[in-house]
């Protein structure tokens, strides 16, 4: 299963990416990781408000439909999660963000 995949720790042969660049986890941040090469090892900060979003790693049903039947939730707004290798997809959780963009996939490598 991809959580297992998902390690919380900061491993110093990775690259540290921000999620959405200087605008953070927001709106309209699907197609960000686009162009992207992510490796094993490498960090996805998450940085947002707390108050208005959050981070659901889910699986690519989840990430389609933007209901995931389960997901690892993160809330803290300055996330930063290890990848494995495989397939990881994101979304933000609260109702209708989702829809309008809040989501990425990305491949490692």
């Amino acid at each position: 299963m991809v959580f297992r995949m998902l390690v919380q720790s900061n491993n110093a042969n990775g690259e540290t990416y921000y999620v959405g660049d200087a605008a953070g986890w927001g709106f309209r941040v699907v197609g960000w990781e686009d162009g992207k090469n992510f490796k094993a090892g490498d960090v996805l900060v998450f940085r947002y408000d707390p108050r208005v979003h959050n981070v659901l790693v889910t699986d690519e049903a989840g990430y389609t439909s933007c209901v995931p039947p389960s997901a690892q939730k993160y809330d803290s707004g300055n996330d930063a999660i290890t990848l494995g290798s495989g397939d990881f997809f994101f979304i933000c959780g609260v109702p209708g963000h989702c829809e309008i963009g809040m989501r990425i996939a990305i491949h490692a490598v």
